[in-house]
């Protein structure tokens, strides 16, 4: 009994150490991490995008959809901090709340679309056989065309809206994710844990669940944070073109389109929320870069 007793202790003594190990490589991990340049300014950028769009309905801002034409198109000024629109709507207050606006948009858009791909992925690289041949003979078609043309049409198709662009975004924006994850299955399902699984009984349902997800859930992350730049661009050019926001609603790709007729005049009125959307593409870019360095076990850096 003492000897089974001691045995014991020894095996919680190991899995003791081996958690504290592991969570300090994580820690050293992420502090290399954030010591790069490019994944530092990202973080910073990212961030500051997220609290402008979180606390945008509380800060002490000007009604951004509020019209005073008599000052419409004045300059920066310590009253209106990036000037005023051709409406006299203040920019900076636009440009704020044009974030919360991007946020919300991406966010939906990413949901909707990696759902799609993780579902299509999943199944195709799991099952095989003919559901795999025919999902990717349909991934391989859509993939034929370029995903914001593709956009462009299903959003004329279903008519001008925030809502409508979001769907037709995430309707397409799939494609490219369900072969990527469809990959990392097909490596996943030849793991020695998952044949233990089903030497176990477990059903296919559970198997995907509970051993194949949440073990591709790394190069999941990293392929959804570098594709939120260019759905942000995405959404960006649809409301451009007048397909998604409708006026008054302040976003970022509606401002670009409202400011064409004074690009001669006033400048800044495209100037702006364009470095709003260069910055916002440029933070996801780069931490999403340093996601993959940490999470992809193919580099150098995750192991170290």
């Amino acid at each position: 009994m003492a000897v089974e007793i001691k045995r014991g202790n020894d095996l919680s003594e190991i899995k003791t150490a081996k958690a504290v190990i592991s969570g300090g490589r994580k820690r050293r991990r992420w502090a290399a991490l954030l010591r790069e340049p490019g994944t530092a300014l990202g973080l910073f950028l990212v961030v500051s995008l997220l609290l402008a769009g979180l606390l945008a309905p509380w800060l002490p801002l000007d009604n951004p959809t509020k019209i005073n034409l008599p000052e419409r198109l004045l300059p920066p000024s310590t009253e209106h901090f990036l000037g005023t629109d051709h409406l006299g709507r203040d920019t900076f207050s636009r440009v704020v709340h044009g974030a919360r606006m991007t946020l919300l948009a991406a966010a939906a858009t990413l949901a909707l679309s990696m759902t799609i791909a993780l579902t299509v992925g999943i199944m195709s690289g799991y099952h095989g056989g003919w559901p795999d041949t025919a999902l990717m003979a349909l991934v391989d078609l859509l993939l034929a065309f370029p995903s914001l043309i593709l956009a462009l049409a299903v959003a004329g198709a279903l008519g001008p809206g925030l809502f409508n662009v979001l769907l037709a975004a995430g309707a397409v924006w799939w494609v490219g994710h369900a072969r990527i994850i469809r990959g990392v299955t097909l490596g996943a399902r030849q793991m020695e844990y998952v044949t233990a699984a089903r030497a176990a009984g477990a059903g296919h349902m559970r198997i995907i669940l509970r051993h194949i997800t949440p073990n591709i859930l790394g190069p999941i992350i990293v392929i959804a944070s570098l594709d939120v730049g260019w759905i942000i661009l995405g959404i960006a050019g649809l409301n451009f073109l007048g397909l998604g926001a409708q006026p008054p609603t302040p976003e970022w790709g509606a401002m670009l389109n409202d400011a064409r007729q004074h690009l001669q005049t006033a400048p800044r009125l495209i100037l702006i929320p364009g470095v709003a959307i260069f910055l916002a593409v440029l933070g996801f870019n780069l931490l999403g870069d340093g996601l993959r360095d940490l999470l992809d076990p193919r580099t150098g850096r995750s192991g170290s």
